[in-house]
């Protein structure tokens, strides 16, 4: 008989490989569809983790479109994945648990380095970054005036309006509405590795920026990886001290979020250096017809281990 797996206990409530329990009475195979597929079964063990039984339900809650599935589109240019769905983690800022920049005047720009208010500039090696935002409704055509809601931490893994002593900055988070090409273009830093996550940059995707303030309309919510040769090169500097032991701990194919397809439709394509900077892009594809699964878990949790000393502490 297969053994049902254990949930960990932690301050927060019941966790099972690090993400809080959606439902902490229950054992952890009934957790439902999207904790299942996002987190419990990986596409690469989900017939040895509980028995082929629930893992061919999971497979085929995969192709159906459940949470962290790759459903695809065809169309004239070919076979289209969705983004997949993740954990906006415990520290979005879009209202879902507690803090909310989407209100605050001046969040639609496009240069994050600073405060909304033009202070405090943080340092960090220059990272521009597109997202390409196409409707996969609407034949993959670009998602002209979606909202793109960006943001991550700063070289040291902290997360402005929740780690200590930056808990009112604002930098490293703005909103970009998407121009005929489907394309919004942010100015940026490259982020640091804290211990447990491979280096990444959260979005939320909106119909319109009249929608963004209120997380529940968001229509994706996902990640975004950034390759291991420029983390290397961007760890090497004395900046982000601590980021290159980090991310010799982890892997794509580890990493909770990125883990279950090695990051295969979230890994940037990226050109550039230390010197004068990076620029990263991603395909967006989102499907307008589905109910988005992403978004935050509970109690703000769900983003993985704890960072390490001098990154945001979990709430």
């Amino acid at each position: 008989m297969a053994r049902v797996p254990e949930p960990d206990q932690t301050p927060n409530g019941p966790a099972y490989e690090g993400r809080l329990l959606d439902r902490p009475d229950e054992e952890v195979v009934d957790q439902g569809a999207s904790f299942d597929i996002r987190t419990l079964f990986s596409r690469r063990g989900v017939l040895g983790l509980v028995g082929a039984g629930v893992g061919t339900m999971a497979l085929a809650a995969c192709t159906s479109g459940a949470a962290g599935s790759t459903k695809s589109s065809s169309s004239g240019s070919g076979s289209v994945t969705e983004i997949p769905d993740e954990t906006a983690g415990p520290y979005p800022a879009d209202g879902s648990n507690g803090p909310d920049i989407l209100e605050d005047s001046g969040i639609v720009r496009s240069d994050l380095r600073s405060n909304i208010d033009g202070t405090d500039t943080v340092d960090g090696v220059p990272l521009t970054f597109t997202l390409k935002v196409t409707d996969m409704a609407g034949d993959n055509a670009p998602f002209e005036g979606a909202a793109v809601y960006a943001w991550h931490c700063d070289a040291q893994g902290r997360y402005s309006m929740y780690s200590d002593g930056v808990e009112d900055a604002t930098w490293l988070r703005g909103v970009q509405v998407a121009d005929s090409a489907g394309e919004v273009t942010f100015t940026s830093v490259f982020p640091g590795c804290y211990s447990g996550r491979w280096t990444h940059i959260h979005f939320e995707v909106y119909p319109d920026v009249d929608s963004i303030t209120d997380a529940e309309n968001a229509i994706a919510t996902s990640q975004m990886a950034l390759p291991e040769d420029a983390c290397n090169a961007v760890f090497a500097l004395e900046t982000y001290d601590g980021s290159a032991k980090n991310l010799s701990a982890i892997s794509l194919d580890d990493d909770n979020v990125f883990g279950d397809d090695g990051g295969e439709h979230q890994l940037a394509t990226i050109s550039g250096d230390t010197d004068s900077g990076y620029t990263a892009t991603l395909d967006v594809p989102v499907d307008t017809d589905t109910e988005p699964t992403g978004g935050t878990a509970p109690g703000g949790g769900g983003e993985g281990q704890a960072p390490p000393d001098g990154a945001p502490e979990k709430p």
